[in-house]
């Protein structure tokens, strides 16, 4: 089971914690340290599409008008942290820690 996010984030801590403490055995895959690749990038957004990309953040606060209408991809590329967390890689590709995420993971 692969989680991906950054280790500074509540949602991926408490996602972690709740997989652990379930008996399964999550890794953190930290897309600052080990960017997304281009195949992962298709794949999440084949299965999210424009979920995937958290526009509440303080990275895409920060951006200008210009930079917030580029393709998904070049966003993920360019903004890896842009990218809503966690997805998880466990019996079925998950989007964030919410009920249903938790369900199909846990």
């Amino acid at each position: 089971m692969i989680v991906y996010g950054i280790k500074t984030c509540g949602t991926v801590q408490k996602a972690l914690a709740a997989l652990t403490a379930a008996g399964k055995a999550p890794v953190l895959r930290d897309i600052r340290k080990e960017p997304l690749t281009e195949a992962e990038i298709a794949e999440f957004i084949a299965a999210f599409g424009e979920k995937l990309i958290n526009r509440s953040s303080t990275t895409w606060r920060g951006l200008s008008e210009a930079e917030r209408d580029a393709p998904i991809e070049s966003l993920l590329r360019a903004h890896p942290t842009l990218m809503k967390r966690p997805v998880i890689r466990g019996d079925s590709l998950t989007l964030g820690w919410d009920a249903a995420a938790q369900m199909a993971q846990l």
